[in-house]
């Protein structure tokens, strides 16, 4: 099982110092890849619900920094890692400036990048950016048309009542074929994820939840003529670190009680995981002390 982390981002760590010292020393750690989040907004009153915990947002997400820039950043600090993200809301973006941004991470970076796209939750942040709420599904797949041409055709030609790309020369492509990972729980969201990805970016569900839906994405692989063995499960864990008897993993707990756990969903399938401490750590260095402790649990 390869083991990443969240870098600074968001809330108090969303500054280039913390970003350097966590990238080098994640790095240098042995940690397999680093990762970034996707939002805009934080509305005063909220139209959707935050899908986790009590459904209220984080007041640590008020601040946070561009998921581009940080990846940017993240790899000109080092050399080894991968660098995802879990996940970029496609829609947001027109696919030729998406694929422009995601190129040239990949490229900087020697071919390090995973993308990772989802649909995302607010619709207050799909107002922000002037994309209809109620096509998103119709223009994420449309999306994923797009990049496919954009960066494995040339010259790429691409028309539909969304975008026209007229046959044109698009460069440079990325390093090969950046692995694509999705995300979503409901049954359309991990059927696409069987059909066309290279595979799954969950959050730290459950295990009688996320076994099912794993099932799931690999049928759906399967019905597609893919070879479900090839695809990949990658877990988002955002734990709240609590004294020994206080949490409930694998939301809260101890180090020992949420390892714990995540051993657990490796053994039932879980390919990776990496860790988003923003919530719960004090600083940096009470960050990577966590992270430290974490991966001599599951290592």
């Amino acid at each position: 099982m390869r083991i990443g982390l969240a870098v600074p981002q968001y809330g108090r760590f969303a500054s280039l110092g913390s970003l350097r010292l966590v990238a080098w020393e994640a790095e240098a750690m042995g940690f397999d890849s680093l990762w970034v989040g996707d939002r805009l907004l934080t509305p005063l009153e909220p139209r959707d619900r935050y899908p986790g915990g009590d459904g209220l947002i984080p007041k640590e997400h008020g601040v946070f920094l561009d998921p581009f820039a940080v990846l940017t950043v993240a790899a000109s600090l080092t050399s080894r890692v991968r660098l995802g993200a879990s996940a970029l809301n496609a829609c947001w973006y027109a696919p030729p400036l998406l694929a422009r941004s995601l190129t040239t991470i990949d490229r900087l970076s020697d071919g390090r990048l995973d993308v990772g796209l989802g649909l995302g939750w607010s619709s207050d942040e799909y107002a922000a950016v002037g994309v209809p709420w109620q096509s998103r599904a119709a223009r994420y797949e449309a999306t994923l048309d797009a990049l496919e041409a954009i960066w494995h055709s040339d010259p790429v030609a691409y028309s539909t009542e969304l975008w026209t790309v007229a046959p044109s020369h698009i460069h440079p492509k990325p390093v090969g074929r950046p692995p694509l990972y999705l995300a979503g729980f409901a049954p359309d969201a991990l059927s696409r994820i069987g059909r066309r990805a290279d595979g799954w970016l969950t959050a730290a569900l459950p295990l009688p939840m996320l076994i099912p839906m794993w099932d799931a994405v690999r049928r759906s692989a399967e019905a597609a003529g893919r070879d479900p063995e090839a695809l990949r499960m990658v877990m988002r864990a955002n734990p709240i670190i609590t004294r020994a008897g206080q949490g409930t993993p694998p939301v809260s707990g101890t180090v020992a009680q949420i390892a714990g756990y995540l051993a657990e969903a490796a053994a039932a399938g879980v390919h990776e995981i990496f860790l988003d401490l923003q919530l719960t750590a004090r600083d940096d260095q009470h960050l990577l002390k966590l992270a430290e402790e974490f991966r001599s649990h599951l290592t």
